[in-house]
């Protein structure tokens, strides 16, 4: 018999099923971090077992509370998952060429000009102008230099944007 007919009214509604969230990376392929980026993980990790939890065990009595606490393992799990693959780089050695953790100041066909940090594909965070080493624009800048233009495809299309700085994380 389905749990539909066995459930006594006052148990409350089911939770739904989380499901866990794929690692953005291929598997086999390393999880390249800035040292800022581990260490804002960590951060974050310590701060769900340590202080979120324990509130959230406290009242777990809640179906609602129950849900928040599943999902809160979920991020919990995600976050060892993501440090124990990490692969923390050193920030770049100088500004002559982009690599991982380079900051970069280009200048796209229509004029405009954007900042770009190149990170691990779990600091990605577009509102900063933080990409993943993966992302299509990133894989074109690396190993480029000061006035180099690259190509990459986007959304849109094919861009060339040139390299006009290169600093560091």
């Amino acid at each position: 018999m389905s749990k539909a007919f066995t459930r006594e009214e006052n148990e409350g509604p089911d939770l739904p099923e989380l499901s866990r969230r794929p690692s953005a990376l291929p598997a086999g392929s390393t999880n390249y971090m800035t040292r800022a980026g581990a260490d804002r993980l960590r951060e974050e990790l310590v701060r769900l077992i340590e202080v979120e939890r324990p509130k959230l065990l406290a009242l777990s009595s809640d179906p609602e509370t129950k849900r928040r606490l599943a999902i809160l393992d979920q991020r919990i799990f995600q976050l060892e998952q993501s440090l124990e693959s990490a692969q923390v780089m050193s920030p770049p050695d100088s500004g002559d060429r982009v690599t991982f953790g380079a900051t970069v100041t280009v200048r796209h066909r229509n004029g405009e000009q954007h900042i770009y940090r190149i990170v691990g594909v779990d600091e990605a965070d577009a509102d900063r102008g933080w990409i993943s080493w993966r992302s299509p624009i990133a894989r074109a800048l690396i190993n480029a230099k000061p006035g180099q233009q690259v190509r990459f495809e986007s959304p849109d299309g094919e861009e060339i944007i040139e390299i006009l700085q290169i600093g560091e994380e």
